[in-house]
C-alpha cells in the first residue's frame, strides 16, 4: 500500500523522517499511517516515512528510554510492512555484557523482524558486543550508530560515518548547525548521516553519557545511583517550544531550504519517552502542510476517539 512514486524522486529533493514509537505508539499510527498514505494532498510532498524505532517494555538490549511499548510485535510488523516502512529495533543498551547476548526475548525479536518480507529492516545500536553479535547471528539487518555515543567532536563523528559496520549514523545534536564540516563530505557519506531534529536536552549538558547509561542500568534491572538531571528548567520535562529555541534544532525550514539542497536527507524525530499527544505534534509540524493540520487531528481525535493523553 505505500506510495512510491518518490524513489523516482532526484536525489535531495526528499525528506526521509524517521519517527519514534514503533511499540510505544502503535496505536497512533495504525490510525495515522492509513491517513498519510491514501490523503497524500495533506502532507509535504517532499517528505516520507523512512522508517519507526523503538523497543517493547523489559527489553534488556534497550536503551535512551526505559522502554514501555506494550503493543504485540507481530501486530507492530504486520503493520510496517503493509506499509512498506522499515522497523528499527532501538538495542542501544550502553552496558551489556557477554552474558546478556543470549537475552530470550531480544532474541526472539531478531528473529521475527529480521524475517521480514520487503523492506529491509534495522536495528539502533551502541554496544559494540551486540554489533559483533548482530552482523553475525542476524546478518539481514542493517546497523544504525546510535546517538548515545554521544560523540561530540565532530571528527568522531567523521569516524563513525566512515565505519562500514553502519548504514546510517545519528550526530549528537550539538554537532547540527556545523554546515561547513558537513559540507565538506561525500555524496556516500551524506546519506548515512541522520539528523536529530527535536532534542530538548542542554544545549551544554556534560551528563549526557551518565544520562543514558543510567536509563542502561535500568533496563538491565541492576542497581545504581539515580541519575539527577541539573540542566536549567529541567523539572518542566520536555517542551517543543523549547525544543524550538535549542540551538541544535532543526526547523522544517532548515530542512527544506538548507539540508536538503546540502544533500543530506535522513532526519530522526525524537519523543519515544512522551505522549502520543505530542508525537503527533510532531507529524503535525514535520510533515503536514498548515492548511491541513486542523484535518489530520480532526481525523485522528474525532473520527477515532484515539486517546491521546
Amino acid at each position: 500500500m505505500r506510495n512510491d512514486r518518490f524513489q523516482s524522486r532526484e536525489r535531495g529533493n526528499v525528506a526521509s523522517y524517521h519517527l519514534p514509537g514503533l511499540f510505544e505508539f502503535y496505536e497512533l499510527y495504525r490510525l495515522f499511517l492509513p491517513l498519510f498514505y491514501t490523503h497524500r494532498e495533506y502532507f509535504y510532498d517532499w517528505c516520507e516515512i523512512g522508517s519507526i524505532y523503538g523497543a517493547p517494555e523489559d527489553c534488556l538490549w534497550g536503551g535512551g528510554r526505559v522502554e514501555a511499548g506494550e503493543a504485540e510485535p507481530e501486530e507492530v510488523l504486520a503493520l510496517m510492512q503493509k506499509y512498506g516502512i522499515s522497523a528499527r529495533l532501538t538495542f542501544s543498551n550502553s552496558l551489556l555484557r557477554k552474558e546478556h547476548l543470549a537475552d530470550q526475548r531480544c532474541n526472539m525479536l531478531c528473529q521475527l523482524f529480521v524475517k521480514s518480507t520487503g523492506v529491509k529492516n534495522g536495528v539502533i545500536v551502541h554496544s559494540e558486543l551486540l554489533v559483533d553479535y548482530l552482523k553475525k547471528k542476524y546478518p539481514g539487518f542493517y546497523l544504525v550508530s546510535s546517538t548515545t555515543k554521544v560523540l561530540t567532536e565532530f571528527q568522531e563523528c567523521l569516524r563513525e560515518i566512515q565505519r562500514e559496520d553502519f548504514q546510517y549514523v545519528v550526530p549528537d545534536f550539538r554537532l547540527n548547525k556545523m554546515l561547513d564540516k558537513w559540507n565538506t563530505l561525500s555524496e556516500g557519506q551524506k546519506d548515512k548521516v541522520e539528523f536529530l531534529c527535536n532534542e530538548c536536552c542542554w544545549f551544554g549538558c556534560r551528563d549526557r553519557k551518565a544520562c543514558y547509561e543510567d536509563v542502561s542500568r535500568k533496563n538491565l534491572g541492576e542497581d545504581g545511583e539515580e541519575h539527577r538531571c541539573t540542566a536549567p528548567n529541567a523539572k518542566e520535562g520536555y517542551r517543543f517550544s523549547k525544543a524550538m529555541t535549542n540551538p541544535g534544532f532543526i526547523s522544517v525550514d532548515d530542512i527544506k531550504n538548507i539540508y536538503l539542497p546540502m544533500g543530506f536527507t535522513n532526519f530522526k524525530i525524537e519523543g519515544r519517552g512522551l505522549g502520543s499527544a505530542l508525537i503527533l505534534e510532531f507529524l503535525l509540524y514535520y510533515m503536514t502542510k498548515p492548511e491541513y493540520q486542523l484535518h489530520v487531528r480532526e481525523k485522528l481525535y474525532l473520527d477515532n476517539m484515539l486517546d491521546l493523553f
